[in-house]
C-alpha cells in the first residue's frame, strides 16, 4: 500500500450536504488501488453542525488525525464580534497551528507518496503548501470551487489572502485539480504561465453504495407506500439567492397556478435545506404559493437520497455568473433516475453534462416564460418527460469509482 495524506476540512461527522463526499468516497475507493489514505481533518468542535450518519463509511483501515482547530466566530469573539484579521484566510485558520504539527508527524510515521488538500476552507491549501515546502512531498490541489473571481471574496482583505494563497498554490502543486472544465479555462487564462500539463479534471460523481442503502431504507419504502396521484418537484440543498436565485420559478408557478393548470391537490414543490428558509418564506407569501412550495429541513444523508429516489421530478437551478460550475448533486439526480428540470443557462458546463446524459429539459433560469412551459409540460407530460432518463453506461461513467481510477491514475503519475 502506498499512502497518500489527505487535507481536508469536510469529513464525518460534520453535516453538509455535498461536501464532505469527496474525500471520504476517495478514502474509500482508493484501498481498492493500493492506495491508503491518511486523512488530516479538524476536530469536531471546529464544525457548526454534526452528525453521526456516515461516519461508519469511513473504513478500518484509513487513519484519520483530528487536529486542534477552532472556529473563531464561535470560540474566539466577544458577544459575536471579533478582530478581521482573526479568520483570514477563513475562520478555521487556527488550524493551521494543529495541522501543522499533526501533518509532520502523519509524515514521519507513514511516508505518504503524495499530499492532497481540497478546497472550500482556504485553510486547507495553506496546509498543503506549508507541508509541501517543509516535507518535499509531491503536492495535489483540490478546488471542489474556484478560490478567487471576480468580486469574490468581497472583503478586499480576505481577497488579497485568497489571491496569494491561490497564486502560491498554483505555483508549487505537482497537479491542480478541477471539477469541471469551465474552472480549468478560467484558471488556465489567469495564470498562463503555469504549464496546462499542471491542470487535470475529476468531476464529483454519485456513491452507487449509499444509493442501494436509500433504496432499502425506511425513508424510501414508505414514500413509496404513500405515494399519491400529487406530482412533487424536489430541489435538495442550498439554494443561493444569486447564484441560484429562484424568483423566476416563483413568478412562473405563480402564473400556472392563477390559470388553474397547478392545484394543490395534484402539485407540490420542496425545497429541501435551502439555507436561506427566511427569505424564500418572504417569496412564497408574496406569490400566493404557501399551498404549493414548502420549505422542508436538513436530513441525513441517505434519507437525502430516498428522497431523490420517491419524487416525480428533480429540480437544478444555477445561474448563468456559474456557467464553470456545476453542483455536485447533478450526479446524484442522474443516479437517482427521475426528470430533472434544470433551470440553468444553456451554454454553461451543467447543461452541457446533462445534455451529454441525453437530458434537454433546459431553460435560461431567469426566464419566466420557459420555466412555466418546462413546468407545464411536466404536470401534464404533454411531452413524455417522464421518459427522459439517462442510460446506464452514462450514469455508471460519474460513479464515485470511476471518478477515483481518475485520481489513481494521477497519483501514480505524480508519485
Amino acid at each position: 500500500m502506498k499512502n497518500i495524506l489527505m487535507i481536508a476540512y469536510h469529513f464525518p461527522p460534520v453535516r453538509v450536504s455535498s461536501g464532505i463526499q469527496r474525500t471520504l468516497k476517495f478514502a474509500n475507493y482508493l484501498l481498492d488501488h493500493d492506495w491508503k489514505a491518511l486523512v488530516l481533518t479538524v476536530d469536531p468542535r471546529a464544525y457548526d453542525n454534526i452528525s453521526s450518519d456516515q461516519v461508519h463509511e469511513i473504513p478500518s483501515e484509513v487513519v484519520v488525525k483530528r487536529a486542534f482547530a477552532l472556529d473563531t466566530a464561535r470560540h474566539l469573539s466577544l458577544k459575536g464580534r471579533y478582530l478581521g484579521w482573526m479568520a483570514l484566510p477563513d475562520r478555521w485558520v487556527s488550524w493551521c497551528f494543529g495541522g501543522v504539527y499533526s501533518g509532520l508527524a502523519l509524515i514521519k510515521r507513514y511516508r505518504p507518496k503524495v499530499l492532497w488538500s481540497t478546497y472550500p476552507i482556504a485553510t486547507a491549501h495553506v496546509l498543503g503548501l506549508i507541508l509541501h515546502r517543509i516535507s518535499g512531498i509531491p503536492w495535489i490541489a483540490d478546488f471542489r470551487d474556484s478560490m478567487t473571481e471576480d468580486g469574490y471574496p468581497t472583503n478586499p482583505l480576505q481577497r488579497k489572502f485568497y489571491l496569494w494563497i491561490e497564486r502560491q498554490t498554483v505555483k508549487h502543486c505537482s497537479r491542480a485539480v478541477f471539477t469541471t472544465p469551465g474552472a480549468i479555462r478560467m484558471y488556465a487564462e489567469r495564470y498562463p504561465e503555469i504549464p496546462l500539463s499542471r491542470w487535470a479534471l475529476i468531476p464529483n460523481g454519485y456513491d452507487e453504495e449509499n444509493f442501494a442503502r436509500a433504496e432499502r431504507s425506511e425513508a424510501y419504502l414508505n414514500a413509496l407506500d404513500h405515494k399519491t396521484g400529487q406530482k412533487i418537484l424536489l430541489h435538495s440543498g442550498i439554494l443561493y439567492p444569486s447564484e441560484r436565485d429562484p424568483t423566476q420559478f416563483f413568478m412562473a408557478l405563480a402564473e400556472l397556478q392563477q390559470a388553474g393548470i397547478l392545484e394543490p391537490s395534484g402539485f407540490k414543490v420542496i425545497l429541501r435545506a435551502t439555507g436561506h428558509d427566511d427569505l424564500y418564506r418572504q417569496f412564497i407569501r408574496k406569490f400566493g404559493l404557501e399551498n404549493l412550495v414548502f420549505l422542508e429541513p436538513n436530513v441525513g444523508y441517505e434519507t437525502a437520497l430516498a428522497e431523490m429516489l420517491s419524487v416525480d421530478g428533480l429540480l437544478v437551478f444555477q445561474a448563468s455568473n456559474c456557467n464553470h460550475q456545476i453542483p455536485a448533486k447533478i450526479y446524484e439526480y442522474l443516479r437517482a433516475k427521475r426528470p430533472i428540470l434544470a433551470l440553468t443557462d444553456p451554454q454553461g458546463d451543467t447543461a452541457s453534462v446533462l445534455r451529454a446524459a441525453g437530458i434537454t429539459t433546459i431553460v435560461p433560469l431567469d426566464d419566466q416564460v420557459a420555466i412555466a412551459g418546462l413546468l407545464r409540460d411536466f404536470v401534464t407530460d404533454t411531452q413524455g418527460l417522464k421518459d427522459v432518463i439517462a442510460s446506464e453506461a452514462t450514469i455508471a461513467e460519474h460513479s464515485r469509482q470511476s471518478r477515483t481510477r481518475l485520481l489513481v491514475k494521477l497519483l501514480d503519475d505524480v508519485a
